[in-house]
């Protein structure tokens, strides 16, 4: 379902006048070392292709962390005046950075994203950028997918190297850990000024263009959906998303079946197909409740059955993943209903999401409350004074606990003085 992530986001970006591209995976050194904050910031992580076989290269290569470095050399090349912008540019790949301690789908050296780099004219400009990447996390991670999250700008201290500030959303884990699934970068003139990506204003001068990136981390977008979603079943998948949307589960008791439930089975995959949805016939010789079983984990939104019964009249029996509800449906109204509780099965797995979320978010106003909520795996709403001397102590007397920041647009007043 990787695929369909993608598509949903490419479509988006696309939509909003971003153009795709592909860049090289490996990026001169030389380019790093032009953003001197950017690359302290990352060259701890980076991995260097130093050899072309056993033969030493002349300069190393980087494996790109992220393409900042990569991108910019070319925009000082390809922007010239205010007519060349915006310039919006993204790519969908992966990107590698050494982690000592690796996570499935959370914290991996190599991990798939979008990003997307962007140029204007006006610091105005760019910020609009960022709220628009704000509109399209909300558009796929909450109207398509059903993962909750809050959009915050992030303290001075936590921002991406490079960066004026930072922006991300996050969604809250089962276990009451933090995700971030995506992120926005106001890159200000930082790296303007140390690529030299300037452009001719309409009154003939030349000035540096204001920049932003935006990165959707496809591989923790994945991890939310399994955790938040699934139950302990195994994975429950929003149908748009599904790689196999319907199962179709022939139930046969006698050899005399087999052909009319194989001719059956065939008609109904077809008639789906026809339709754009994705299904398939599982021919396994299993029973079939251990195909119910495997389907169920896998996270197959829908499964139709057919049995002796389904072959010889005009109906089939559809199984929600989410509810376990069963019905019966005439194959006149099967694609219509189909359809429709695609569309029920995301209000329902939105719903519940919505309500875990909310139950997650305490509001406290004391130190000791705070560390009583974030012991029971909740995560905190509270007054902060944004002085990084306090966020370090949070951390070291809570096992860990982060400030996240200030959501972006934020319409309540502070609660009170700073719990801490």
């Amino acid at each position: 379902y990787k695929r369909q992530i993608y598509e949903l986001f490419e479509r988006e970006l696309e939509s909003r006048g971003h153009e795709p591209v592909l860049f090289p995976l490996v990026i001169p050194e030389e380019n790093f070392e032009k953003e001197k904050e950017h690359v302290e910031g990352f060259k701890p992580e980076v991995f260097w292709v130093t050899h072309a076989g056993d033969n030493p290269l002349e300069k190393r290569l980087a494996l790109r962390p992220t393409s900042e470095t990569a991108f910019y050399q070319m925009y000082s090349l390809w922007i010239r005046s205010w007519r060349d912008l915006p310039l919006k540019l993204y790519q969908s790949v992966a990107v590698y950075r050494y982690e000592s301690h690796t996570r499935p789908f959370l914290r991996g050296r190599e991990f798939l994203w979008i990003e997307a780099h962007d140029a204007f004219a006006t610091h105005e400009d760019a910020l609009k950028q960022i709220r628009e990447d704000m509109k399209i996390c909300e558009k796929v991670l909450w109207e398509e997918l059903g993962i909750p999250f809050l959009f915050f700008k992030r303290p001075e201290w936590d921002k991406f190297a490079g960066a004026v500030n930072t922006y991300a959303a996050d969604t809250i884990m089962p276990d009451g850990k933090v995700n971030q699934i995506s992120s926005t970068h106001d890159l200000g003139r930082n790296f303007a000024k140390a690529f030299n990506i300037k452009f001719l204003n309409k009154e003939g001068k030349k000035e540096y263009v204001w920049q932003t990136c935006f990165g959707p981390g496809i591989w923790r977008i994945m991890a939310a959906l399994i955790a938040i979603h699934g139950d302990d079943k195994g994975l429950i998948l929003p149908f748009k998303i599904a790689p196999i949307q319907v199962i179709i589960i022939p139930i046969i008791f006698s050899e005399e079946d087999v052909e009319k439930i194989k001719k059956r089975c065939d008609d109904i995959e077809s008639l789906l197909r026809n339709a754009g949805i994705r299904c398939k016939t599982d021919w396994r010789e299993e029973t079939p409740g251990w195909k119910f079983n495997d389907w169920e984990l896998r996270g197959v939104p829908l499964r139709i059955e057919i049995g002796p019964r389904e072959a010889s009249e005009n109906y089939v029996t559809i199984t929600r993943r989410d509810t376990g509800e069963r019905i019966q449906v005439k194959d006149s109204e099967m694609i219509e209903k189909i359809n429709q509780l695609a569309e029920d099965m995301l209000k329902n797995l939105k719903k519940r999401a919505k309500k875990f979320f909310e139950e997650k978010i305490v509001e406290v106003s004391t130190k000791e409350f705070l560390i009583k909520v974030l012991k029971e795996g909740k995560v905190a709403k509270m007054s902060f004074c944004g002085r990084e001397e306090c966020a370090m102590e949070i951390k070291e007397a809570t096992n860990g606990g982060k400030i996240r920041g200030v959501p972006l647009d934020r319409k309540d007043e502070p609660l009170s003085t700073c719990a801490w």
